[in-house]
């Protein structure tokens, strides 16, 4: 520790000091590189060098730089950037990381070096925090870019037929805007670090090419350390192994047509001892083990064995092993449809592929599962080629339905076990998460980690009234909310819209809101449960039955927030709350988008859909 100058050394005065302190705590490392360059050119221009102050700051101000833009649904996005950026910045160029409803959509125009990167979600949809970006970017007001160099890293799920869409409709649009593409733009599968990797190293590249400073960056020594917080040992690569302490079933029995009954479950998990904290809107992520009837299933049907040792990417195990918790078996990618079909010689196969019949697609990869296909078509694999093409098996991500406040270290999850009829098979197809839980009985151990959502959180200002849509398991996340709330005693108001198939079956939780009813720890709830009446009743039709009233809620401030399925309750949701902004606004249809837009940015419309 070194000793304090001595009075006539020191640079600025104690109130001086202060104030550089209550600056540089809210900046970030790209902030604090900025304001060095800054200085220096600034005290350079006070001592006689003849530069004014406004010339230093416009040198500074266009000096090289990367901006780099994500949009992220579940933090994956996210990750690959802020891996960008940290890279970039520790080989010493200027840098700024902005989520994309972060980004002042103004500067586009005068950027010179821009990455995206941005995820797709579900049928060919934007990231929630991406929506306005990529509205703008697509309409009308985007400016002509003849400046700009860009790369993107789009991020999809091959399993469905959209794969990438925003990414590509992004490197395209851009491209006729008239910007240049920098280096060719990545499209990621699942395996996300396969593509994103090489790719990363192309865009490090890039930058030390691209970007020079114009102002020699001058050393930054912070006046304090800033305070870290202890972080768990836990993380999404290495997990928690959190003990089962409950296992419950909470949907009753007889209410679905099939053989097989909707099963919800409720499963309690132990984090003593872990470190590891979340607050309400994050989710849990658990590394799942296939089920083991489908590996059977699998080896048999290729006649393949699974005490085979198989060695890939750098790691020995039997195929069983490979199947059981490497690779994903229970969902279909269309790289693997392409190098079946070829080895398959199956017509209709190929007939679906070759014609980019993109609904015979969707069918396809949404309703039958790996095993469906190695029946239907047969073909030979040697279980060598079989393990490289298969996609890794990647966690799966639940909305956490507890808070710490009212239950300590646990981490509580509603959980849909995914579990259907085959047509013409005795064995039912399992989701495979779901199962893993399902079978996963008290004691047994699962291997989780914490997944901030940052996007997803209560308003800090507990006055604040809140508006939660939440059909089926999309409830969990609203469970914490109102527990939270409680703890904390919060005065704003708490509204529910929840809905399922039957009422006496499937209303999850349903006495927990009961009590929160009587008890004033939710204020309003109006349920839709499709199938008890002669026509169907969403909460869609709830909310706009309730229209007046919504509008009301949001007009004085309220948040509202959405979570489940992503690919027609949400977007049913969101249609129905446009409505109701045009008709109790007397609003357009432009303007009612715009209101929405302005309170996602504002942080207060949060979706959290899947």
């Amino acid at each position: 520790m070194s000793a304090a100058l001595p009075s006539h050394f020191q640079p600025i005065t104690d109130e001086q000091a202060a104030l550089v302190a209550r600056l540089t705590d809210a900046l970030e490392p790209s902030g604090l590189w900025w304001l060095s360059g800054y200085a220096a050119g600034l005290a350079r221009g006070r001592s006689g060098s003849g530069t004014s102050l406004a010339t230093v700051a416009s040198g500074i101000l266009t000096a090289a730089r990367l901006t780099i833009v994500y949009g992220s649904q579940t933090g994956n996005a996210k990750r690959q950037a802020e891996s960008l950026s940290a890279q970039v910045e520790a080989a010493g160029f200027s840098v700024r990381l902005l989520r994309a409803d972060a980004y002042p959509l103004r500067e586009l125009k005068d950027e010179r070096h821009l990455i995206i990167v941005v995820s797709t979600q579900g049928d060919g949809d934007p990231p929630d925090d991406a929506r306005a970006f990529v509205e703008f970017i697509a309409g009308k007001r985007a400016p002509k870019l003849p400046d700009l160099h860009f790369s993107v890293l789009a991020l999809g799920d091959s399993s469905y037929p959209q794969f990438c869409a925003i990414g590509r409709q992004l490197d395209e649009r851009l491209a006729e805007l008239g910007a240049k593409r920098w280096f060719a733009r990545g499209d990621a599968d699942l395996d996300i670090e396969t593509v994103a990797s090489p790719w990363m190293a192309t865009a490090l590249a890039a930058a030390r090419e691209a970007l020079k400073p114009q102002v020699p960056l001058a050393t930054v020594t912070p006046l304090r350390p800033h305070a870290q917080t202890a972080a768990s040992i836990y993380t999404r690569d290495h997990p928690f192994n959190a003990e089962v302490l409950v296992n419950q079933r909470i949907t009753g029995r007889g209410n679905r047509r099939t053989t097989l009954d909707k099963d919800v479950r409720h499963v309690e998990l132990s984090l003593e001892g872990s470190g590891l904290k979340y607050e309400p809107g994050d989710a849990l992520g658990v590394w799942p083990v296939n089920p083991p009837r489908v590996v059977d299933a699998i080896l048999t049907t290729l006649h393949l064995d699974g005490h085979a040792s198989i060695v890939h990417d750098g790691h020995t195990l039997p195929l069983r092993e490979w199947l059981s918790t490497k690779r994903e078996i229970t969902r279909l990618s269309r790289p693997f449809l392409i190098r079946h079909a070829e080895r398959a010689g199956a017509a209709a196969l190929d007939a679906i592929l070759a014609a980019n019949d993109t609904a015979a697609l969707a069918d396809l990869l949404a309703n039958r599962q790996l095993i469906d296909l190695l029946r239907d078509y047969p073909a030979t694999w040697n279980a060598d080629e079989f393990v490289t093409v298969l996609r890794p098996l990647v966690p799966r991500l639940y909305s956490i339905a507890s808070s710490p406040r009212a239950v300590g270290e646990e981490a509580h999850l509603t959980v849909a076990h995914v579990e259907y009829a085959a047509e013409g098979d005795s064995d039912p197809r399992w989701g495979t998460a779901s199962n893993f839980l399902a079978r996963s009985g008290e004691g047994v151990t699962i291997p989780v980690f914490i997944e901030r959502n940052e996007r997803f959180r209560l308003p800090h200002d507990g006055n604040s009234d809140i508006i939660l849509i939440g059909p089926g398991t999309g409830v969990a996340p609203f469970r914490a909310f109102v527990q939270d709330r409680t703890e904390t005693g919060a005065n704003g108001r708490n509204w529910l819209f929840f809905g399922n198939p039957h009422a006496h079956s499937d209303f999850l939780y349903q006495l927990e809101w009961q009590d929160a009813l009587k008890s004033g720890a939710l204020h309003r709830l109006d349920l839709a449960f499709s199938r008890d009446q002669a026509h169907k009743i969403y909460v869609q039709d709830r909310l706009r039955e309730r229209g007046a009233d919504v509008y009301q809620w949001l007009q004085s401030g309220a948040h509202l927030y959405v979570c489940g399925d992503a690919t027609r309750m949400a977007k049913d949701v969101h249609a129905t709350l446009l409505h109701i902004i045009a008709s109790h606004g007397g609003k357009s249809a432009d303007e009612a988008n715009e209101y929405l837009n302005e309170l996602q940015a504002q942080g207060r419309y949060a979706r959290d859909i899947y």
